[in-house]
């Protein structure tokens, strides 16, 4: 028989626990005609509520229930890594513990899967229940990587994810401390077939995200894919010094030719802003890429375990 290890990434999620798990089971029927076993794994990312405890109720009832919990909260990408290691199954599959990656859609990825890929990927293609605010500036973000990066990232990607062990390996090979995973799926490449569906909205509790942690989490990609934002800085650089250079010329042959003297000082102050505010954004893309960088020279682990079985 084949295992399927299900990666279940949690934080304060102790009302979706048990109820994943029986939609999960929905499809035990198919699971056993395949001859596919199971093992789930939850990844406790350090919540304070009774997440821990409702995983280890499913476990004292189905031992293919397991546990990886954090000694604190170290985010979603350290969770999934750690659910990837964790996994010894020949499939290893990516799922949302609240219900806005539909199990039932297992089956299907699996008919793809017998096809040839080595993964089957799943993408929203709609983005109903959010705030227009957020989709958009959603959308924004996913654009622009495909004009900045040369990594595939799909729009509306989601992290549920039906993978071949192979592919698993080269992921977890990958041990970078700031870590995009939507990005590294892109970036080791394999035969990936993508499966549209429409949003489903949480099944219970309020999601961790916010405006905020996405737009950190967007800067996070941006600076783990591309470094087309160094060479803007350098071309801003270059545009603004030729500028000077011109107006210095122009401000002497003005005084040679028709002794005007340099006067207007509003529109010095203002120049100077601008090109102040250039150089401190610049200086803040370089501090971007050096903080990166300063935290995986410190090459400190990606999660640390409390608890595990």
């Amino acid at each position: 028989m084949s295992l399927l290890s299900i990666v279940v990434p949690c934080y304060n999620e102790e009302e979706n626990v048990s109820y994943f798990y029986e939609e999960l089971l929905k499809n035990q029927n198919f699971f056993d005609e395949c001859e596919i076993s199971l093992e789930i794994i939850y990844v406790d990312d350090g919540s304070g509520d009774g997440t821990v405890a409702e995983v280890k109720k499913l476990r004292e009832k189905d031992g293919r229930v397991h546990l990886v919990s954090f000694s604190r909260n170290f985010g979603k990408e350290a969770a999934i890594f750690a659910g990837l290691e964790n996994a010894g199954g020949d499939y290893v599959v990516l799922m949302d513990a609240d219900l806005q990656d539909p199990p039932s859609l297992l089956p299907e990825m699996f008919s793809y899967m017998e096809q040839g890929y080595d993964s089957v990927a799943t993408r929203r293609v709609s983005r109903k229940g959010e705030p227009p605010v957020r989709s958009f500036f959603a959308r924004m973000f996913y654009k622009l990587m495909k004009k900045i990066s040369r990594t595939e990232i799909m729009d509306g990607a989601r992290d549920y994810r039906l993978m071949t062990r192979q592919m698993v390996d080269a992921i977890i090979a990958m041990k970078e401390y700031n870590r995009f995973t939507k990005g590294i799926f892109g970036w080791v490449g394999f035969r990936t077939r993508w499966l549209e569906y429409e949003n489903v909205e949480r099944a219970r509790g309020e999601t961790k995200w916010n405006f905020w942690k996405l737009f950190l989490y967007s800067l996070d990609g941006i600076t783990a894919f591309s470094t087309v934002p160094l060479m803007l800085a350098s071309v801003m650089g270059v545009f603004f010094c030729v500028i000077a250079f011109l107006m210095i010329i122009f401000i002497i042959v003005r005084k040679l030719i028709f002794g005007d003297p340099v006067s207007g000082w509003p529109s010095l102050v203002c120049i100077i802003l601008m090109t102040s505010g250039v150089q401190f954004f610049c200086t803040g893309i370089l501090g971007q890429y050096l903080a990166k960088t300063y935290m995986e020279v410190k090459r400190r682990p990606i999660y640390l375990v409390r608890e595990q079985f």
